[in-house]
């Protein structure tokens, strides 16, 4: 088997071998994958969402507070 890319090191070369007999891939596909996972850019791109850019800013409300706190003891005598 040869790369399409040259100058991989012993160690690395021979981990990608490895992968390549574990997963059934060809070196360029198990090479390809091993350069994505080390980038940080395999599969789906990963989103971080902060609640405030969903729903805005949190506002304490005490009524909100007082209901939800409420519900809690209905809640726990049912």
């Amino acid at each position: 088997m040869q790369y399409t890319i040259r100058g991989i090191p012993p160690s690395v070369d021979h981990a990608l071998r490895a992968r390549v007999r574990a997963t059934g891939k060809s070196l360029n596909e198990a090479t390809v994958t091993a350069l994505a996972e080390g980038a940080g850019v395999a599969g789906a791109p990963r989103k971080r969402r902060h609640l405030g850019d969903i729903a805005g800013t949190w506002k304490a409300d005490k009524a909100l507070e007082s209901a939800l706190a409420a519900q809690d003891r209905v809640d726990q005598t049912l």
